[in-house]
């Protein structure tokens, strides 16, 4: 059903509470999973944060402008939400006309989910899917590994028309917060353990446990190598 938003005004306030809520609750959930894959494989981190001495040194703070230039991190925010989506299970559509879908007769009315989690565990999608591997998001142009879901491998925010209206203003947020935190402080977990990965349940995915962590100002190293 077609809905005139110019004269909706009711429209207006909803759409802007679905911004403003979509961003908050995709980006504390996702920067708490990416936090974790980070701790949990040190040598990622190492290179995340030389690629930010590297790109924006420790003279002044990142800031969005920066963000194009540290794919590095961009492919570690991928990567945490093709693991552990925000929404794993997509909002549900409803079929408007009879229709025939994977040799199933559909009938109006229907209720369809998109598991966008199992899309992303896809071994036939991709390789070694269990494996936190950022550098399977740094070939550029790939419709398979963009926001936009369009390869219909990728789907944090859905797809085409029906896509999250938030999801930039979402990106935007945890792209920068992500890099700031990162390039503020060194992270270890208390005794050096290893983060605990288990699942919440809800229509979005927190951990079971929350993230615990130990934070130390960084002391500048001797130099850092630019790969």
């Amino acid at each position: 059903k077609a809905i005139d938003l110019l004269t909706t005004n009711l429209h207006c306030p909803e759409l802007f509470q679905v911004l403003v809520v979509t961003r908050t609750e995709a980006t504390a959930i996702t920067l708490e999973w990416a936090l974790s894959l980070l701790l949990n494989n040190p040598h990622i981190l190492k290179k995340a944060q030389d690629e930010l001495d590297c790109h924006v040194g420790k003279d002044r703070q990142v800031d969005e402008s920066d963000i194009n230039n540290l794919p590095y991190l961009q492919a570690i925010v991928k990567e945490s939400m093709r693991l552990y989506p925000a929404t794993p299970l997509l909002l549900p559509h409803e079929s408007m006309e009879p229709i025939q879908l994977g040799g199933f007769d559909v009938p109006v009315g229907s209720t369809f989910f998109v598991n966008a989690w199992k899309i992303h565990h896809d071994p036939t999608l991709w390789t070694d899917p269990e494996e936190f591997k950022p550098e399977r998001f740094l070939s550029s142009g790939s419709e398979m590994t963009s926001f936009g879901g369009q390869g219909f491998a990728f789907l944090p925010f859905g797809s085409g028309r029906r896509i999250c209206i938030g999801w930039w203003m979402a990106m935007q947020v945890l792209h920068l917060t992500l890099t700031r935190l990162l390039q503020s402080f060194e992270w270890f977990t208390p005794m050096n353990e290893p983060v605990d990965m288990t699942e919440g349940h809800g229509l979005a995915l927190p951990k079971a446990t929350p993230l615990r962590v130990l934070l130390r100002s960084p002391s500048p190293p001797l130099f850092v190598t630019c790969f």
